[in-house]
């Protein structure tokens, strides 16, 4: 069953689709209850290594859920695919998030909270997070936007768009998008950087694994534009990773 609003029960065996809401179960201290996470669940280390792995975001192992047999299923919108996650909901709880800015965000760690009985914790962490970011903004306030284009692919390019938790976390860096009136992740052409005045393109660390060699690349091709790496995890995960976040983004203001 899709769950409308979090059960008045307690879940004691968890599985979690999501990379970042994972490292908020970890953070609002559901070891036991945690039972399987994704591939792609890299945080916390320890649960990486010693959890079970139901598959990917985008290819969950049905087989492997079966037998983990959960109480409740933690997945989202974007991450998951929703015909695997209404084939889920035939046999379990499943949590559905959806999250397109820090509003989102807080709201969404309200809700795991109470779904998993860990509303105190998750109201501190919530109190922390508004509170750094509320100091962000004062520090973003007088800084001249950035035109900034923020790829996320390669082969082919594709930037993120307007409507994007990505977008939300570069306005809090005094970023402008450059490709805000575009939907999601479009697919773009190198030359559309040219007729866009870009003075700076972020190429995030994930999904696609930029390195500093594809930096060197994208030099070479617009030399009169600042090319940067961009932690990804900074930029669009969004559970208690948002705590990061905050420290990354002040340093990341005094370069750009």
């Amino acid at each position: 069953m899709i769950l409308t609003l979090p059960a008045h029960k307690k879940y004691s065996r968890i599985i979690s689709l999501v990379p970042s809401q994972t490292e908020l179960l970890s953070y609002l201290g559901l070891e036991n209850e945690v039972i399987g996470i994704t591939k792609f669940c890299v945080h916390p280390e320890s649960w990486f290594r010693n959890k079970t792995r139901a598959g990917g975001t985008k290819n969950i192992n049905f087989k492997m859920i079966h037998q983990l047999s959960p109480d409740l299923i933690i997945a989202n919108k974007e991450e998951n695919v929703k015909e695997q996650v209404e084939e889920l909901a035939n046999d379990y709880d499943v949590w559905i998030t959806d999250v397109n800015d820090l509003g989102d965000a807080i709201k969404m760690i309200t809700d795991i909270g109470k779904l998993t009985v860990k509303t105190e914790k998750a109201s501190e962490l919530i109190l922390k997070i508004e509170e750094g970011f509320e100091n962000l903004k004062r520090s973003s306030f007088n800084k001249a936007p950035v035109k900034t284009a923020y790829f996320i692919w390669k082969d082919p390019y594709m930037v993120a768009a307007g409507d994007t938790f990505i977008n939300n976390m570069m306005g809090y860096c005094a970023l402008e998008n450059v490709f805000c009136q575009q939907k999601r992740y479009p697919e773009i052409t190198l030359d559309e950087i040219k007729e866009r005045d870009v003075e700076l393109i972020l190429l995030s660390t994930e999904p696609y694994p930029f390195k500093a060699k594809h930096c060197e690349e994208m030099q070479k091709r617009f030399p009169k534009i600042k090319i940067e790496l961009a932690d990804g995890e900074m930029f669009s995960w969004y559970g208690s990773r948002l705590l990061k976040s905050v420290e990354y983004f002040q340093s990341f203001l005094k370069q750009v």
